[in-house]
This record gives C-alpha cells, structure tokens and sequence, in this order.
C-alpha cells in the first residue's frame, strides 16, 4: 500500500511592516496598536539620536513591558543630553516602573546627568528630591560624595536627609563622616535621622 503523505499546514505569510523605516515612520509605528510593532519601533528607533524625545513620550504612556523595555534601552543606547532631558521627567510620575526604569537608564550615563543634579536637588517637590538620590546610589560619579553630603548639611525635608543617609550607609567613606555627624545634630529630636546615621557612622567606621 502506498504512503500517504501527511499535509503540511502552509506557513503563514510575513506580515510586512507597514510604515518606513526611518525616523518619522518609526516615530509613527510608536503608537501602533499592535504592542509588537511599538517594540519593533522602539528598538530601531535606538539607529536615531534624533528619536531622544519621542521615545521618552512613548514613555510617558507606554503599559507594555516588553515596550517599556525597548524604549528604556534605545534611550540608554543614544545617551545624549537629549536622553537625559526625555527620562528625567519620569522621575515625577507615580508609576513607580516607569520611575524606576529611568533611575535605571539615567544611572548608566552618570557625566550626562552630572550636570542636571543639582538643580535635582534644588526641585520644589522633596519626592523629585527623594528619587535624585536614589539615583546617586547607582550613579558612577566622582561629584556624588559632594552632592550627599550637601544634603546632609542643607536639606530641610527629613524624607530626604534619610534617603541619603540610606545611600551613604551603603556607598560612604570616611570623607562623609563630618556631614554625618552634622545630619545628626541637625535632627537631634528625630530617632529615625538618629538611627540611620549611626548605622551609616558604624558601617564607615568598621569597613
């Protein structure tokens, strides 16, 4: 008896992408439907250092992680001042990924951002001011010893002063003890502002 072939299912046929692909097509695609060609734009988009600011406004809106993701990377790929300029309003949102993705990207251009941080920490808004440094704690700067110490001496929101002593019990060195010891006195009826620098103290002391 004869074998019988068994069919084969035709392949699907390649969907073609629908707009060009250069800068304004791609800046287009961003705001497809489809969730895979948003990460197709995104993830080309990284070829343009002109596409710094519609990525980070695709940022602004984008749910999908998987986009999220290629926007975050194509930003940090262009890293320019441009970049920085497109994820430091992230820093604002409440959406606490998209805020963290871009302490994430903007620690990875550490002399890009430099130049931004201490008008960060001048920001009317103590949570602004509460995420620039925790961004300190991943940014690879010779200045960030300076900036958390300024904090210590000269922020008035406890918030604050608690999120750099955070960072400063992880990253700190004996350079940092004086600004300690002053953040100390300053909050001398706070037991929190107490504890967390004698942790930090401690830790400096003992490394």
């Amino acid at each position: 008896m004869a074998l019988r072939k068994t069919p084969v299912a035709p392949l699907h046929a390649v969907q073609p992408r629908q707009l060009t692909r250069d800068l304004r097509g791609l800046q287009q695609q961003l705001n497809d439907a489809d969730p895979r060609q948003r990460r197709h734009a995104a993830r080309d988009l990284a070829a343009f250092p002109d596409a710094a600011l519609s990525l980070g406004q695709a940022l602004s809106h984008e749910t999908e992680p998987s986009v999220r993701e290629a926007l975050f990377n194509s930003l940090g790929h262009i890293a320019s001042d441009a970049a920085v300029q497109a994820l430091l309003p992230l820093l604002r949102t409440e959406d606490a990924g998209l805020r963290n993705g871009a302490i994430e990207a903007l620690a990875a251009m550490p002399d890009l951002v430099a130049p931004c941080m201490d008008r960060l920490l001048l920001d009317p808004d103590p949570d602004v001011r509460i995420f620039s440094v925790n961004l300190m704690g991943d940014l690879r700067h010779a200045q960030v010893p300076h900036w958390l110490q300024q904090v210590l001496r000269h922020e008035s929101h406890i918030n604050v002063v608690a999120a750099a002593l955070e960072v400063l019990a992880e990253v700190g060195s004996v350079a940092d003890l004086p600004a300690l010891r002053s953040a100390r006195e300053r909050f001398d009826s706070d037991a929190f502002i107490q504890f967390a620098a004698d942790v930090a103290i401690s830790r400096i002391e003992t490394s």
